[in-house]
C-alpha cells in the first residue's frame, strides 16, 4: 500500500513538473514577444505617421515613406501563398490519400522535412539561377513570388499532410459506404473536414514568406524604386529588404534609426494583420463545422 502511494505521489509531482516546464515556456515565450514589441513600438514610433505609410523614399532614403515596400511585400507573400498553397495541398492529399506506405514514401516525406530546414539564402540562390537567370524571368516579383513559394512549400505540405491524417477514417469510410467515389470523398468530406489545419500551414506561410530576405534580394527586391508595380515582371521594393538597406547600406544609417525601427514596426503589423485574417476565416468555417 505504501509503495502505492509513493508511485502515484511520484507521478504527481512528475506531472506537476512537466505542466510546469510547459507554464514556464509559454511564458518565455510570450514575454520575449511582449519585449520585441515594446522595443519596436519604443524606437519607431515617432516614425509612423501618414508621409510614413503613403509615400516613397525620398532623399537617398532619410525622408519619404515605405509605400513600394508594403505594397511589394504584400505582392510577395500573397504570389508565394498563390504557388505554395495548391501545389502543397495537392502533394499532401496524393501522400497521404493516394500513395503506397513503403521506402519511397518515408524517402519522399523526409525530403519535405529536410527542406523545411534548409537556410533560406540557399533557396535565394536557387530562385537566381533557375527562375532569374535559367526561365530568364529577371529579377521580379513572378520569380520572388516562385521562390517563396517553394520556400514555404515543404511548410504547407507538412502541415496538410497532418490535418488530414487527423480526418477520422469513419468519415472516409460512411463516404464510400454511400456510394461516393474516392475523389467525392476526398472532396466534399475530408477537405472540408481538414480545412482549419490546412489554413494554420498556410498562415505558417504567410509569416514566413512575408518576413524573409534573402530570397527576395536576389530575385525580387531592389535596392530603390519609387513606383508602385504594374506587371508581374516588375522589380519591387520590400520591408525586410528596406530594414536591411537602412541598417547595413544606407548613407545616413544613425539619422535613419527611427525609420528602420518603424519599417520593422509596419512589417510586424503586416504580418499579424494577414494572420489575422486568416485565423478569423478559420475560425468562421471550425464554427460551421
Amino acid at each position: 500500500m505504501n509503495t502505492s502511494s509513493s508511485l502515484l505521489r511520484r507521478r504527481k509531482l512528475t506531472q506537476v513538473a512537466i505542466f510546469g516546464f510547459f507554464r514556464l515556456s509559454a511564458a518565455i515565450n510570450g514575454i520575449a514577444l511582449l519585449v520585441v514589441v515594446y522595443f519596436l513600438v519604443a524606437k519607431g514610433w515617432r516614425a509612423i505617421n501618414w508621409t510614413f505609410l503613403t509615400q516613397p523614399p525620398k532623399e537617398a532614403m532619410t525622408e519619404g515613406g515605405i509605400l513600394p515596400c508594403i505594397v511589394g511585400t504584400l505582392c510577395l507573400s500573397l504570389g508565394a501563398i498563390l504557388v505554395a498553397l495548391p501545389i502543397g495541398v495537392a502533394s499532401a492529399i496524393y501522400l497521404n490519400e493516394y500513395a503506397s506506405p513503403g521506402r519511397l514514401l518515408r524517402a519522399i516525406r523526409v525530403g519535405i522535412n529536410n527542406l523545411a530546414g534548409v537556410p533560406s539564402v540557399v533557396f535565394g540562390l536557387f530562385g537566381l539561377a533557375f527562375f532569374v537567370v535559367w526561365l530568364k524571368m529577371g529579377v521580379s516579383i513572378l520569380a520572388g513570388s516562385l521562390t517563396l513559394g517553394v520556400l514555404t512549400l515543404p511548410v504547407i505540405i507538412g502541415s496538410s499532410e497532418e490535418a488530414l491524417r487527423s480526418v477520422p477514417d469513419t468519415y472516409r469510410e460512411a463516404s464510400l459506404g454511400l456510394g461516393a467515389t474516392k475523389w467525392q470523398t476526398i472532396y466534399r468530406v475530408v477537405l472540408p473536414a481538414a480545412l482549419p489545419g490546412i489554413l494554420t500551414g498556410a498562415i505558417l506561410g504567410i509569416s514566413r514568406a512575408a518576413g524573409e530576405t534573402a530570397p527576395i534580394m536576389f530575385t525580387a527586391a531592389v535596392f530603390y524604386t519609387p513606383s508602385l508595380p504594374t506587371s508581374i515582371f516588375d522589380e519591387i521594393m520590400a520591408l525586410p529588404y528596406h530594414i536591411y538597406v537602412l541598417a547595413t547600406a544606407g548613407t545616413e544609417i544613425e539619422a535613419t534609426r527611427h525609420l528602420q525601427y518603424g519599417t520593422a514596426l509596419v512589417l510586424i503589423v503586416l504580418v499579424l494583420g494577414l494572420n489575422l485574417i486568416a485565423i478569423i476565416y478559420r475560425a468562421r468555417l471550425q464554427r460551421r463545422m
